[in-house]
Parts: structure tokens; sequence; C-alpha cells
């Protein structure tokens, strides 16, 4: 499966493909019984998308043939030990791409000429994805993070490693010249080129920042200037080697208490915001401000979603299944949102109970 998107890919995923790019989104589940029932469903799923492309007379015979071969490639692919609240898959001439994501997307079989990126796009946000810095003397690992799992990143050259064999440690020692490892020069050249990656990784893909080590280490890579706005060191040694259990329980109690101070701070910020008139709550009212570019902020509760349809220029609450229903219209907002630039956050549930589940900070 593949991992947590980048920006760069995020727009790679919606350019035009030459006809038919296949979706299939599926709702799944975590834990049985109801996880038993995933299995069936996707086969019905497979069913139905090989059903569509036989039918479509716009799809050749070669090119179907390929689709459905890359769609039961990507099935095969997928780990069901490791399902969470939803499953995304791509096909097209020439790729397939599948994500389990810890958001729930409506089950739907679409054929088009770009990719169903909406559902993917929320959830990829909903996930609040964080980077963990492990640092030693003799490796630097960076671990891509979120609420649900850390997994180690390879990539941008990480992970670093180095020896820590000194061919001439012996004749130090004799003459009482042995530095101490962080005062090292050797090892102060081995952190600055992780600090110097770990910034580039974070200018192409910015998120929170834990960084991880002992005392000495910490005080190291402090000297060598920032990493970021809101970087948070975590004393913490012998995690550079992972494993990524112990990385993300080391994060998860600095994590939870920095997302309950920036919750505080959104609900502050949209309560100054609707003091200035300018402040848009609810799904309509928000939905508006989003289409004209106007939002800055939008604050989403975790698990908010609602069947509505388009009548008369706003939305309005509709029945699953009814003509023109859409039941990720929340998932649709989010996407519409960040390609406007705005600022996306996901906040627990019912925080946002008084301001109808969902709510924007305007720019105008």
């Amino acid at each position: 499966m593949e991992p947590l998107l980048t920006s760069d890919q995020l727009a790679e995923l919606r350019r035009p493909r030459p006809y038919p790019a296949l979706s299939v989104l599926m709702p799944t589940h975590r834990r049985e019984p109801e996880k038993a029932q995933d299995a069936v469903r996707l086969r019905n799923l497979v069913a139905q998308a090989e059903k569509a492309l036989e039918n479509d007379p716009d799809v050749p015979r070669e090119r179907r043939g390929e689709i459905v071969d890359r769609l039961r490639r990507a099935v095969a692919e997928l780990d069901p030990t490791h399902a969470q609240d939803g499953l995304v898959i791509f096909v097209a001439q020439g790729e397939h791409h599948v994500w389990s994501v810890a958001r729930a997307v409506p089950e739907r079989v679409v054929l088009s000429d770009t990719f169903l990126t909406r559902n993917l796009v929320a959830a990829q946000a909903a996930e609040q994805p964080y980077w963990a810095l492990a640092v030693a003397a003799d490796r630097i690992s960076l671990w891509d993070g979120s609420p649900e799992q850390a997994a180690e990143y390879s990539g941008d050259g990480f992970p670093l490693e180095r020896s820590l064999e000194d061919p001439d440690a012996e004749r130090k020692q004799r003459i009482g010249d042995l530095p101490s490892t962080f005062q090292d020069e050797a090892t102060r050249r081995f952190l600055r080129e992780g600090h110097d990656k770990l910034r580039a990784v974070l200018a192409r893909t910015p998120r929170p920042l834990y960084v991880l080590g002992s005392a000495a280490a910490l005080s190291l890579l402090e000297e060598l200037g920032p990493l970021g706005p809101g970087a948070v060191s975590i004393q913490h040694g012998g995690l550079a080697d992972g494993p990524a259990g112990a990385v993300a329980e080391a994060v998860e109690p600095v994590r939870t208490a920095r997302e309950a101070a920036s919750t505080a701070t959104i609900a502050a910020e949209l309560e100054a915001a609707r003091g200035r008139r300018e402040f848009a709550g609810g799904l309509d009212e928000v939905w508006q401000a989003v289409q004209e570019g106007r939002v800055r902020l939008l604050a989403v509760e975790e698990h908010y979603r609602t069947v509505v349809r388009e009548e008369g220029g706003h939305l309005e609450p509709a029945d699953a299944g009814q003509p023109g229903a859409r039941d990720d219209m929340v998932d649709e907002i989010v996407e519409q949102a960040l390609e406007r630039g705005a600022e996306i956050r996901f906040v627990p549930d019912d925080a946002l109970a008084g301001q109808g589940h969902i709510a924007g900070v305007l720019r105008y």
C-alpha cells in the first residue's frame, strides 16, 4: 500500500488521465465481526467495476484488460491486518495506487478522466501527520507518524548512519584527549548533515516536528539552528533504531497535549472571527465561502459526515440514495478549501456542536 501523500504526489494524482481512470472506494473495519464482511464487499465492488468497464463503449478492449488486471493486482496488495476505516484504490493505464486510511469513505465505483481524490485528501488532512526525528551519535532516523501509527521514512537521505569506531582513539586516550561523543567534530558534522536534510523535507512537506534524543544530542541540534516553527524536543534516547511503536509511544503524550492546546486556540480564533464578522458556520454557509475562496482557516469535527443535496444554490439535508444526494460533501469542502490555500484543522467530535460541526475563519 502507498505511504502518506506529499503535496507533489497529490498534485500528480489530480491531473487528467487517459479514459478511464477508475476509483474504487469502500468503508472498512478494524475489528471483527464487521471486518469479516469487508472481503465480500470488496469482491462485489471489484465485480461492479469490471462490469462498468465491460459495458462502457468508450473503453477499448485492450485498455479494459489492462485496467482489470491492474485492479486485481491492487487488491492482491492489500493487507487485511492493517485495515483502518476506509479503502481507496486508483487504477489507470500504466499505474495503480492503494491506500488504507483512518477516515470513513463512501462506497463508490467511478469511471472518469480523473481520480476521485476528495475522500483521500480529506483522510490525509484528518490524519494530522507529524515528523519525528530520532537522533543518536551513529544514526539519525526520520519517522512518518500520525495518531494511528508511525513508520520509518526512507527517503531524502534518511536514515543517516556512521561508525563510531575511531582508529586513533587509543592514542587519544593515552594522552587524555578523548572527547565526549557529542563534542567530537565528526559527530557535529554528522548531526549537521541530518539537520540540513530534515530542513529540506520540512520545506517540501511541512508538519509538526518532534525531536527525540539524549540531552546532549538535543543540545547540539539546538546549536545548529532552528528546525522550524513549533518543533518540540523530547528527551528520550535509544530510539534512533526504533521500533516504530516505541517512537509513537514517546511522541503520543506530547502530541495529545499539543492537539488539546491547538483545539482551544482554534475555538478562540473562531470566536474572535465571529466578533469581526469574518466567521462562517454550518455546512451550507461554509460551502458558499469555500467556493468563493474566502476561507482562511477551516475547522471540522473529526467524524462529521452528513448527506445533502444541492437545491437552489444551497445545501439541503437529504437521505442516502436519494437522487442528487451527496454523502461526501464534507470531504469535498475540505479538498476545495485546501486547493484555495486554506489551513485545515480537524477537532474532536462535538467541539463545534454549537457551530454546525464545521466552521471557518474568513479572509474578508
